[in-house]
């Protein structure tokens, strides 16, 4: 399938901005199924200073910096994106999850040496040390029985995320730690990834965040809303030598065709859309909209 993606972030000011300086994670990147054949970022106003280059994981990041005073900052994100079928390898190939844990802290190649990164704690998915990592591993090993292979466990604990926890655009912000999510049971799609992420970690598994878009239909009978869609965050699991798949709790599935990967890290905080610091500005206001569109006759 082939997309049109625009995803359009606007911040308004009650006071000038004499400064800004943002890191922006909007370009989507080049994975084994996805090919980003265009990607443009419009950035009003113009800033003075932009810088591209890729960051510690392989994205694509962009930095700009404003000098002049301005009420209104506007970035438009235009993309032009290609995703083929997920073909996922045999089942026998998948090892048992207890192989896969065992496999990671010794293996040197360097598959294993960048998925062991995955394994720690990071900044919104901690404290698996303790008393939450406690309560996060014995919730996964329900969906991780003895000798059961790492692609079923995943699978299980993904429907199982499904289940429990219930989607709510107004329960959480990205600050919310991850010890609430887990004890209320409620989030948004960040929140679904960083409570399965934390389970596989607290486990000894590999887990990386992933954030990118989701093709969105309307009811039937109804045209589809330009710009009703937005961004949306999953995970991907290291099953050893059948490498990473990605697994969605908030839709429960394996992401396939109407995934579209924009970055991955180790939590939400290695790959905000946009992040950044200005002075001035008095209070503000963020809008956010983003428009996933398949091109005609593309398959």
């Amino acid at each position: 399938m082939k997309y049109r993606v625009v995803h359009e972030t606007s911040y308004s000011y009650t006071e000038p901005v004499p400064v800004c300086q943002n890191l922006v994670h909007l370009t989507p990147r080049d994975t084994a199924r996805q090919i980003c054949r265009n990607h443009r970022l419009v950035i009003k106003p113009a800033p003075a200073t932009t810088l591209r280059r890729l960051d510690y994981f392989g994205n694509q990041v962009s930095y700009f910096s404003l000098h002049e005073g301005h009420r209104r900052l506007t970035l438009t994100a235009h993309s032009r994106i290609e995703v083929r079928p997920l073909v996922l390898p045999a089942e026998s190939t998948f090892p048992s999850w207890e192989t896969v844990r065992a496999q990671l802290p010794s293996d040197p190649t360097a598959l294993g040496l960048d998925a062991y990164q995955f394994v720690f704690p990071s900044p919104h998915v901690d404290k698996l040390w303790g008393e939450l990592g406690a309560e996060l591993a014995q919730y996964a090993l329900e969906s991780f029985p003895k000798n059961r292979s790492i692609l079923d466990g995943a699978r299980d604990l993904t429907a199982r995320v499904h289940r429990d926890f219930r989607y709510d655009a107004n329960a959480t912000h990205v600050y919310t730690p991850l010890e609430e999510v887990f004890r209320l049971r409620h989030g948004v799609c960040q929140d679904l990834a960083h409570v399965q992420i934390g389970c596989l970690r607290a486990l000894g598994l590999a887990a990386r965040y992933v954030s990118g878009y989701l093709l969105t239909h309307p009811p039937p009978g109804r045209p589809r809303l330009v710009g009703a869609d937005a961004s949306h965050a999953w995970l991907s699991v290291y099953c050893g030598a059948a490498g990473w798949v990605d697994f969605d709790p908030t839709n429960d599935v394996i992401p396939q065709e109407e995934h579209l990967t924009v970055a991955w890290g180790r939590d939400y905080s290695d790959v905000c859309p946009v992040a950044g610091v200005f002075v001035g500005g008095g209070t503000n206001s963020l809008q956010v909209s983003v428009d996933v569109a398949p091109l005609e006759g593309a398959a």
